[in-house]
């Protein structure tokens, strides 16, 4: 089993109108967007190439093709609930996730407990994104989504050699 979730890379504003779509809505930042796989141990497995800051969770994951990759390792995935509606296969799902309220849909006491073990099993992806943002250089990141990309893949090595030691 993996976990699988998204995180905002804050980057300063870059000039001109290209910069525009690095603009996230959510956060109210320029940022990239990555998505991540950890073990259940929360040490990262791998992380995407890098996209524009307004790029939700599952438009990444389509284009990356998640769900296929994990269909044709046998592995299932633990996710947030920007994920619901990735993988409508209801007899046999690779990626679980909570169960969301609505005005009309309050959740029941099972559906609760569900979200709460759920959140539980999720807290290490959280831990390896916060290992992972640790790093300085991040912090006055500037540069464009190719460098970006090859520049977090060097972290996630380098963090997985320092959460190993």
């Amino acid at each position: 089993m993996v976990l699988i979730d998204g995180t905002l890379i804050h980057t300063r504003r870059r000039t001109g109108k290209a910069d525009r779509r690095n603009y996230s809505g959510k956060h109210r930042t320029h940022g990239l967007h990555f998505l991540a796989l950890t073990d259940e141990n929360g040490r990262p497995i791998s992380i995407s190439a890098a996209r524009p800051g307004r790029t939700h969770d599952n438009t990444a994951a389509r284009h990356d093709r998640i769900l296929a990759h994990l269909r044709a390792a046998g592995l299932g995935a633990l996710a947030v609930l920007g994920f619901r509606g990735l993988d409508n296969d209801i007899l046999d799902p690779v990626i679980v996730t909570g169960y969301i309220a609505t005005r009309t849909h309050k959740l029941t006491p099972g559906e609760k407990e569900a979200n709460r073990v759920l959140a539980v099993g999720r807290a290490p992806v959280e831990h390896a994104f916060a290992h992972l943002k640790n790093w300085r250089i991040l912090t006055k990141l500037r540069t464009n989504p190719a460098r970006a990309t090859r520049l977090l893949r060097a972290l996630l090595v380098l963090t997985n050699l320092e959460i190993n030691r």
